[in-house]
């Protein structure tokens, strides 16, 4: 079962979008359309797709007006074919107008999220490796982009700097002289549900880390390995901690990174630099009712 972000997540997040978007209000609705008319819509998919964003999109029409209705015929993280009618937006046309552009801006976004990570879980298909998320998010919209990453099927990696201790190529450089011992010290400070971490970008670095694994370090991530070290590291490591691989990872390659036997593979293009999924709101019809 997918963890939908909380109603005020949701609200609090689109509100500011709002905002943003139409502070006074649409002045070309405004001006161009009578008070009482309605509009029927749909929102048609352009492109085959994996759905995410229905809360954020619903929220945005009906926060504009309570008077709009959002009826979605394809769900969060379900896909749908090119063509497919996915809602049913009907109410003032007012407030259907203002709202179109930030209901679709979260759901291409979300939509193209879900999209790219879906492509990628297929291409491991069959190995044991999890595709994760990094933080290479969007400030501000972290939370729903990561939930998108769950509609496509993937997974997330922690959500925060206040998770897990994560100690990467930069923390090494100021502890290289005594990484053993100020390792072992952070694990005895943690609290036994908080996981350790620790990045590698050559092999050789790994026996440092050997007598650590397991008591100490719970996961190793080799960041940027070729494909015969990534193996040769698996190899090594032998489950006494788990294997992730990181750096540059495409849908070209992932599936030969995947092969090698680590658990997990971190993906940051997921949410640094996903296409928006092609989706547009079409008028069916309008009424003036005044």
């Amino acid at each position: 079962m997918l963890m939908r972000p909380s109603r005020a997540a949701v609200e609090a997040i689109v509100r500011m979008a709002l905002e943003e978007d139409a502070p006074w209000g649409d002045l070309t609705s405004q001006t161009l359309l009578p008070a009482g008319a309605t509009v029927s819509a749909q929102l048609a998919a352009r492109e085959p797709g994996v759905l995410c964003g229905e809360d954020l999109m619903a929220a945005a029409f009906t926060l504009t007006d309570p008077r709009v209705r959002v009826t979605f015929h394809r769900h969060d993280g379900e896909s749908f074919a090119a063509g497919a009618a996915l809602a049913t937006i009907h109410g003032p046309a007012r407030a259907v107008l203002q709202a179109e552009r930030i209901a679709l801006n979260f759901a291409q976004r979300l939509s193209g999220i879900a999209t790219l990570t879906a492509a990628y879980v297929r291409q491991t298909a069959g190995t044991r490796a999890r595709i994760t998320d990094t933080r290479k998010t969007t400030p501000g919209l972290r939370l729903f982009e990561r939930y998108a990453v769950r509609c496509g099927g993937g997974q997330n990696h922690r959500f925060s700097l206040s998770d897990a201790v994560m100690a990467k190529d930069n923390h090494l450089a100021l502890l290289a002289t005594n990484l053993p011992e100020a390792l072992r010290a952070a694990r005895a400070a943690l609290p036994h549900t908080t996981t350790l971490e620790v990045e590698i970008d050559r092999l050789d670095q790994l026996a440092v880390l050997e007598p650590l694994l397991g008591s100490v370090v719970q996961t190793v991530l080799l960041d940027n390995f070729s494909l015969q070290d990534l193996r040769a590291a698996v190899e090594r490591i032998a489950g006494r901690a788990r294997t992730e691989a990181s750096g540059g990872i495409t849908l070209e390659s992932v599936a030969a990174i995947a092969a090698t036997g680590v658990e997990i593979v971190s993906v940051g293009a997921l949410t640094h630099s996903p296409r928006a999924l092609d989706l547009g709101l079409d008028i069916d019809t309008a009424q003036d009712t005044a």
